[in-house]
């Protein structure tokens, strides 16, 4: 036997034994799982800027930070990854998943110590966005300082 007929026999057998997708369902949940978080978030703004009157700047940084909060809570209880488990990539758009991205590998490698386990790992998913965005935005700022020079 060639290994092409080895690989298109291991392929049929994959195949067969592959549970078939359940394409449109499974994007059912991720729109409404997605939806949900953000409309918590929408509600969070709301309130934040209504019932404490906080100006529209304030209300949305401060919802950012209550999602993150809320988001890296879950998962640190392990509800989080069971939302994520059922609605897919529909807990990954919002910004909780980010905060997901960042506590999950921590979690996992907390048996490792503070230093080498839980701070090492804490950004292995979300440490090139971090890093990226501190960068631009070191650049920007000595771009924009240099420019307001003269």
């Amino acid at each position: 036997m060639t290994k092409t007929e080895e690989q298109k026999q291991y392929q049929k057998l994959v195949d067969k034994k592959a549970p078939k997708s359940k394409l449109l369902y499974d994007c059912f949940k991720a729109f409404w799982v997605g939806g949900t978080i953000c409309l918590i978030g929408e509600i969070v703004s709301t309130i934040l800027k209504d019932g404490l009157n906080l100006e529209k700047t304030a209300a949305a940084n401060w919802t950012c930070i209550i999602m993150v909060f809320l988001g890296a809570t879950l998962t640190g209880i392990g509800i989080y990854d069971k939302i994520g488990k059922y609605g897919g990539a529909g807990s990954l758009v919002p910004i909780t998943g980010f905060a997901n991205g960042v506590t999950s590998p921590a979690m996992e490698f907390k048996t490792e110590g503070f230093v080498l386990g839980l701070a090492a790992k804490m950004f292995t998913i979300a440490g090139p966005v971090i890093v990226y965005g501190t960068l631009a935005s070191v650049v920007y700022g000595l771009i924009y300082w240099t420019t307001t020079l003269f």
